[in-house]
């Protein structure tokens, strides 16, 4: 739906430039938009590569399983169905540690792997949709409990939008981190809430 949406506008845009006869700003700028994106994609791809090492290390050094233990209680609170040494669980705990962090790129794998690992457990508890079906299947509480905990992403250190600033010429590209943590605090809080009434009332 998105992408008919902004080709449906990026026509009418160009289709109205014409008619105003501003074809030439509208060259210029579809060739200075291609070149600040690759550049932004560049400069992306260098910080990304730094803080998903530093996660790689991390790991090898024991740190996130160091991390993982001191939030397993609050993993315990949003899955209290899922059994403690589960494969998911640590997953999940990957996950949310590099959003913490910031660092979207890195906690996308940590989230599909959840994912597969909730849709194994779903099998492993005899649930029929899970063992037959690969398709069409219904997503879980905990499924839907982990989605919005990852969309609503508490972060300490907001990588991607300090880059951003950064790139574009911001004086003070850290200004962003108060702002950041106070706002994904108060979406966290909220989608912690809400999954618990949901849970709640679907049992």
């Amino acid at each position: 739906m998105l992408n008919y949406l902004w080709g449906f506008m990026i026509i009418i845009g160009i289709a109205y430039g014409a008619v105003q006869g501003r074809m030439t700003e509208i060259t210029n700028a579809i060739l200075d938009s291609s070149q600040e994106a690759v550049t932004l994609c560049i400069t992306m791809i260098g910080i990304m590569s730094v803080w998903v090492g530093l996660m790689e290390i991390a790991k090898t050094t024991g740190l996130i399983a160091a991390a993982t233990r001191k939030i397993r209680p609050f993993i315990r609170f949003l899955f209290p169905d899922i059994p403690p040494e589960h494969e998911a669980a640590e997953h999940i705990a990957t996950n949310m540690i590099a959003n913490i962090l910031g660092l979207g790129w890195a906690a996308t794998p940590a989230g599909l792997k959840a994912m597969e690992a909730l849709s194994r457990l779903e099998a492993e508890r005899g649930n029929p949709q899970y063992i037959r079906q690969k398709k069409n299947r219904t997503a879980t509480t905990e499924m839907c409990t982990f989605l919005i905990i990852n969309i609503s992403s508490l972060q300490l250190i907001p990588v991607n939008i300090i880059a951003y600033r950064s790139q574009y010429g911001s004086v003070s590209p850290t200004d962003i981190l108060l702002p950041a943590i106070i706002s994904t605090c108060v979406s966290t809080l909220a989608g912690v809430i809400f999954c618990k009434i949901m849970a709640k009332w679907q049992k």
